[in-house]
Order: C-alpha cells, then sequence, then structure tokens
C-alpha cells in the first residue's frame, strides 16, 4: 500500500541525497516534500471531525503550495475527491500516490518530508504497514548548514534563543528532530523502521543502497547510485542540490568550517547525543559560566515549543 516508505530526518540532513537515490529505483517514486499529509490530518483540513473526505478537501488540497508538484490537475484531483468523499483520509492519501506513481510507471510510491522525522506517530496510525527510514547525519555539520540556510531565520523564528544563541539554537533543534524520530521508531516494529547515518551513504554507496533495498523489499539496481549521471552541472554559484553531485564526502566539516567557540557551543548543548550516535568529540572540555548559559538557552527552547503545542523528546528539559 502506498505510501509504503517516508524518507525523514532532520531538515539539513541530506534528505536530498538520500531521495534521490531511492527515486532512481526503477519500482520507486519518491514524492518531493508534500508538508501537507500529517498537518491536515491533524488540524482536520478539509475533513470530517473522524477522519473522513469531504469536498472542500480538493480545494485545500489545491490551495497547498506543495500539491502541484504531485502532477494531478483540478479535474482530476475533484473527481479522485469525490470518488472518496465519506472514505477515510488514508484512502484518499493512497489513491493520490497511487495516481503519482502510475504516471511515473512505479508501483512504489514513497514521500520525503525532512519534517516527518517529528510526525511518525501520526504518519503510522494512517499507514500502519507504512516503512521509516530516518536519515541521521553529524549534528555539527547539520548546525553549519542550518546557520548559513537562506531560510534560517524564518526556520528559526519562533525561537526566541535564535538571534543571541545561533549555534546552540540549531543544536537544540536538530537534538529535537533526531530524538524525536529514535523514540517513535523504537516503538514500531524492526520491519517498518530504520536508521541510516549520511557519512556511510557517501562512504559507500552501493553497501548503503544494498541495505535500504532490503529494508524496503526490493532487489537493489545500479540505477540507485547513477541517480545523477547526464543532469550533474558545475555552473558556478550553483547549490549542492541544483548541482545533482553523486554521493560526495566533505562537502561541509565541522572540524574545519567551525571554529573552537562554535564547537564548544553546539557541544554544551547536544553533546550527549553526539555521544549516543558515536560521533566524536571536538571540544576539549566546556567551561562553567558556557554550561549554564546552555542551560538556560535549552529550558527556554524548550518553552518555545511546548508553547506551540509541539512534542518534545522524553525527559527533555
Amino acid at each position: 500500500m502506498n505510501p509504503f516508505v517516508f524518507l525523514v530526518g532532520c531538515p539539513r540532513s541530506g534528505t536530498t541525497l538520500l531521495h534521490r537515490l531511492v527515486d532512481a529505483h526503477p519500482e520507486a517514486a519518491i514524492v518531493h516534500e508534500t508538508l501537507w499529509i500529517a498537518k491536515f490530518w491533524e488540524r482536520r483540513v478539509g475533513l470530517t471531525p473522524d477522519g473522513r473526505v469531504t469536498r472542500e478537501l480538493a480545494v485545500r488540497l489545491h490551495e497547498h503550495r506543495r500539491f502541484g508538484q504531485l502532477g494531478i490537475d483540478q479535474a482530476a484531483l475533484d473527481r479522485l475527491v469525490d470518488a472518496h468523499t465519506e472514505d477515510t483520509y488514508a484512502e484518499l492519501v493512497t489513491a493520490l500516490f497511487d495516481l503519482y506513481g502510475a504516471g511515473r510507471g512505479k508501483p512504489f510510491v514513497g514521500d520525503k518530508s525532512p519534517g516527518y522525522v517529528r510526525s511518525i506517530p501520526t504518519l503510522h496510525e494512517l499507514w500502519p504497514q507504512a516503512r521509516f527510514v530516518h536519515l541521521i547525519r553529524d549534528g555539527r555539520d547539520v548546525c553549519l548548514s542550518a546557520v548559513n540556510w537562506k531560510k534560517a531565520d524564518r526556520v528559526f523564528r519562533d525561537h526566541a534563543t535564535w538571534p543571541q544563541e545561533p549555534i546552540a539554537t540549531a543544536a537544540l533543534w536538530w537534538e529535537r528532530s533526531v530524538r524525536l524520530g529514535r523514540e517513535a521508531g523504537a516503538s514500531l516494529p524492526s520491519e517498518l523502521y530504520a536508521e541510516v547515518r549520511y557519512e556511510d551513504v557517501v562512504a559507500h554507496p552501493e553497501r548503503e543502497c544494498r541495505r535500504i533495498c532490503a529494508f524496503l523489499g526490493l532487489e537493489y539496481d545500479e540505477a540507485m547510485i547513477r541517480f545523477h549521471e547526464g543532469r550533474t552541472r558545475e555552473t558556478p554559484g550553483l547549490t549542492t542540490k541544483r548541482k545533482w553531485l553523486p554521493p560526495t564526502a566533505g562537502l561541509r566539516d565541522w572540524r574545519t568550517d567551525m571554529s573552537r567557540d562554535e564547537v564548544a557551543s553546539f557541544e554544551a548543548a547536544a553533546g550527549d547525543l553526539l555521544d549516543e550516535l558515536g560521533y566524536e568529540r571536538g571540544a576539549l572540555d566546556l567551561d562553567g559560566d558556557l554550561a549554564l548559559r546552555t542551560r538556560a538557552v535549552r529550558h527556554r527552547f524548550a518553552g518555545d515549543v511546548a508553547l506551540r503545542g509541539r512534542p518534545l523528546p522524553e525527559g527533555w528539559v
């Protein structure tokens, strides 16, 4: 049943690369960042209180800025919603994904939305057999990407700690996403949840693609690691995503690109998770003043998240 997989992970972790690898498989089509699936369900957008489809859903989907990438026009959407009015939301989304897959000539359709790493329980409720591949990357490299992101001010605008403590804020943002994903994954059957390291993907792409295929129940196809052929561009100024590079190590390295103070700030905030994941520490020691300041940042960050009614990892303060 589609969606058959969700590719998730803290944003800026390399999920675009994972998307391109899996989408290149001749039997798998991956939709790029729907963003609306979990939100529409949780807020009952275009749905009855018990989650049944109404005709309003067609209007709301058509209005969503991300829906157009499915390549389903208004008339086709109207027909599909009419056919599924009073059916469950999960049934309607499955029909949309089936239609997308038919257009690509592929039977298995999934979704790559990094932020869904915080919505795994909701998605599992909707599709109990869907699989989740959680991509994890060294948080310091994620932090480097996040603080230099053109959308950074918009992404972190709800965190009062961002202007004065950008590194610690990005560290806590990474930790929250990764911990929520791992906690949710631990509650699922082992055949439905897998963790993949970004560093392993770029170092051993064929090995990791074989492992992902085994998890998804697909036969490995070398087209996965050839996704970039004929598409790579060397135009100066293009972002890594737009260049369509093959799996490439060293595109970002906190060891050379972060200052000593920045490494210390990150590790004071999220060093425990680095340890749990087996990443080496970079800061030799953390002074008492930094530890106190970081605890205050964590407390305020958690308060901002809770105030918006969003989930926090277990025992997070």
